[in-house]
């Protein structure tokens, strides 16, 4: 018998396996950097800080950002929900107030919502016009009325682009600079946006009403939580017909 034929049948040698706890530990940290990566390039997770966006997004909902939709210089276009970081001075101290502990650190690389920003809606892109209103109420971008009952709640006089510091149905913003975005809470009576931080008449206001692009994290695609409420989101028809700025 050959030695060929005498090896033949010996058992195949037998791999050896990490201990359950290495294991463990391996697949803990493949997660980890899976989680870090989605967060970094793909989607995270926040929630609705206050009651601006009203009546579609409601006060502690979770909902989902995705962020390629702004890759490769694509800013966001008027009538996404964009999720952004603080211009300066937006927030008050209970919303822009993190986490801390266990979420904060589940929050870091994506596993837990983020506070510390805003949910806006965008209305007028880089060199568009913004008016209030016209003689139904209606905010006009770029001539334009906007037809928007379907998601947004007007004020008690039915106009849909008050300020709401005393501010009068009647302003005019723009045309918006280039790198920014002019955006507004869905509830327009009771959302501190870039309508509210207009300079109407004031000679020493060092409010700025236009959010940069670079803060934008990401455009908001899926209502996550409550669970009977989850739904994907999508931008108005009525935006379609907004010609671009002259």
């Amino acid at each position: 018998m050959s030695s060929e034929d005498a090896g033949a049948g010996a058992p195949a040698a037998k791999k050896k396996h990490l201990p359950i706890w290495q294991e463990t530990l391996l697949l803990l940290a493949i997660a980890l950097v899976l989680a870090i990566v989605i967060k970094a390039l793909f989607v995270q997770a926040f929630y609705i800080p206050s009651e601006s966006m009203e009546p579609g997004l409601v006060k502690d909902d979770k909902i989902l950002v995705q962020k390629p939709s702004y890759w490769f210089g694509d800013g966001p276009s008027r009538g996404d929900v964009v999720v952004f970081e603080d211009p300066g001075g937006w927030l008050p101290p209970e919303e822009a107030a993190t986490t801390s502990g266990i979420p904060q650190l589940l929050s870091k690389i994506g596993l837990y919502p983020s506070g510390g920003h805003l949910v806006k809606r965008v209305i007028g892109v880089a060199g568009d016009t913004i008016v209030c209103c016209d003689d139904d109420g209606r905010i006009e971008v770029n001539g334009v009325a906007l037809d928007e009952e379907d998601y947004a709640r007007p004020d008690e006089a039915g106009c849909y682009g008050p300020m709401p510091e005393g501010g009068a149905c009647d302003w005019t913003a723009g045309p918006v600079p280039d790198g920014h975005v002019f955006v507004m809470g869905d509830n327009r009576n009771r959302s501190a946006d870039s309508s509210f931080h207009l300079c109407e008449g004031a000679t020493d206001c060092t409010d700025d009403p236009y959010v940069d692009v670079d803060g934008v994290v990401g455009k908001v695609f899926v209502l996550l939580w409550p669970r009977e409420r989850f739904g994907f989101l999508h931008r108005p028809d009525t935006f379609e017909d907004v010609p671009d700025a002259s």
